[in-house]
């Protein structure tokens, strides 16, 4: 059986020390321990490739916290998965001891322990972002019935909006030259000037082209 160590660390600014002397003290040799230095974002990471072509039936693979195996929940059981049932392979969680698949050796029993704990974390993960989305959602409709509005700040028209808008409804400018005058972009100054038709009554007469 070989030992092996994973290590991986969101930007190049954070220290690994602190996971290379938790790694080492499990008698891991420093030939063995894998780094990257990237995001989770996914496993096309080339220090976890390079582990994961190493790992064979047996070895046993330590990182300091499961969440170097993914970004969540999803991604850290499909790895698990892999490795501990495709390849074969253990694995000891240094900050969660209750994830050690290789707790009791020569049965199932802590591999079976440990992918039931996994489960329950996975799905607390989940229900906890259920319920955060949910509390979000409710808190948003509430504030919607007292009368907050949400989105982007509504854009004040230009002090000489209104001069332009009667060049506009007149004929005498187009929509375009106009919105450009005005440091507008053509689509909201032609849906103000709906708006102004609207609240004055009558209809849009004004050039649209160019």
């Amino acid at each position: 059986m070989k030992k092996y160590g994973y290590i991986r660390v969101s930007t190049k600014d954070q220290n690994p020390e602190r996971q290379f002397i938790a790694l080492q003290e499990y008698g891991i040799p420093k030939e063995n321990i894998y780094l990257d230095q990237m995001s989770g974002r996914d496993f096309l990471r080339p220090q976890y490739q390079r582990l994961m072509k190493a790992l064979r039936k047996g070895d046993l693979l330590v990182v300091k916290s499961i969440d170097r195996l993914g970004r969540n929940y999803g991604e850290i059981l499909e790895q698990w998965r892999n490795i501990t049932k495709e390849t074969g392979a253990h694995i000891r969680v240094i900050d969660m001891p209750l994830l050690n698949t290789d707790s009791v050796q020569g049965d199932l029993t802590g591999v079976f322990i440990s992918d039931l704990v996994l489960q329950i974390l996975a799905y607390v993960a989940e229900t906890e972002r259920a319920f955060i989305k949910q509390r979000q959602a409710e808190g948003i409709a509430a504030a919607k019935a007292k009368g907050v509005r949400f989105g982007c700040r509504r854009m004040e028209n230009p002090h000489n909006f209104r001069e332009y808008f009667e060049m506009w409804e007149q004929g005498e400018i187009s929509s375009r030259n106009a919105a450009s005058a005005l440091n507008m972009s053509h689509s909201t100054f032609y849906r103000r000037c709906r708006e102004e038709m609207e609240t004055g009554g009558g209809a849009v007469k004004g050039t649209i082209g160019l």
